[in-house]
């Protein structure tokens, strides 16, 4: 028991142990609050008194911030406040969801990987450093393109563009979880090989995983405002962070505040999440007092 206690995930009084240790972390505080601050707007677009997102006004045509329109307006009128709130949804949806992609594929074959060895291990290992030895943008950029043009196909290829990170991190936390006592023990009685995985070897390297994740959330939402940039996500009228700084590209002159507000959402979003990951990273770490 002494294995798995200093190795699992934090639970009952190592539970307030590490909330108390990520509070003492004003930065990771901070994040917290940032990355809770966007997940609410975005949850509460839809019943907020915000003008339609996708509504156009050809007479508010590149308005500045004012009481009308607090953030202005763009080059059809629309709101830029509402589209801002309604572009979070995309950026944020885009982010947790290729992460889970990536953590649902990637997770098994690290699993498998560390676990079996062997061929096992030398097939997944090759293809994986393979896909690593592609810069993670070039590849979500060519997918997202073969794939077509939408938020969904966006999502598929970040997901599938950042798994290579999730199976090369867990197969080395398996190997070296593996070898530990208690999972000898259930060995040796003879538990099956998925058994032993799932309910032994998975829940003593959660920790490291979540962390990647949470880091690989803001490295998703950069990845998705660079594609809908690009005409390659979130497509038009629908709002977007991305799609909204390649529309305010051509009016940075006369309207600076189009390109302005996205660019600050997008920056707050993902220090955001690299302080929370940061912090869940010392507060999870049992090595940390």
């Amino acid at each position: 028991m002494t294995a798995i206690d200093t190795v699992s995930l934090p639970t009952g009084r190592s539970e307030n142990r590490a909330w108390k240790k990520m509070k003492r972390k004003r930065s990771a505080v901070a994040g917290l609050v940032i990355v809770a601050f966007f997940t609410l707007l975005a949850i509460a677009a839809p019943v907020l008194p915000i003008p339609d997102p996708v509504a156009t006004s050809w007479s508010a045509i590149r308005k500045a911030p004012s009481a009308a329109h607090w953030l202005g307006t763009d080059d059809l009128g629309r709101d830029i406040l509402s589209r801002m709130i309604w572009g979070a949804q995309a950026s944020l949806m885009a982010g947790v969801i290729s992460v889970a992609i990536s953590v649902v594929i990637g997770v098994p074959f690290g699993l498998a990987a560390g676990y079996f060895g062997g061929w096992v291990d030398m097939v997944i290992s090759r293809v994986t450093e393979a896909l690593l030895a592609m810069p993670f943008l070039i590849m979500a950029i060519a997918l997202a393109a073969f794939l077509g043009p939408s938020l969904t196909n966006a999502m598929v290829a970040i997901g599938l563009s950042a798994m290579p990170v999730f199976v090369r991190l867990t197969r080395g936390q398996v190997l070296a979880v593996k070898t530990e006592d208690y999972v000898e023990g259930a060995r040796s009685i003879g538990l099956g090989h998925f058994r032993i995985m799932w309910r032994y070897i998975l829940p003593n390297i959660l920790a490291p995983i979540i962390v990647q994740a949470t880091l690989t959330i803001a490295t998703a939402i950069i990845a998705e405002a660079s594609l809908s940039f690009l005409g390659l996500g979130q497509q038009p009228p629908a709002p977007s962070w991305g799609s909204m700084l390649n529309v305010a590209k051509n009016f940075l002159s006369q309207a600076p505040w189009m390109a302005m507000w996205p660019g600050i959402a997008i920056f707050l979003v993902v220090i955001g999440f690299n302080l929370l990951g940061d912090g869940l990273r010392d507060a999870l770490d049992p090595r940390e007092a």
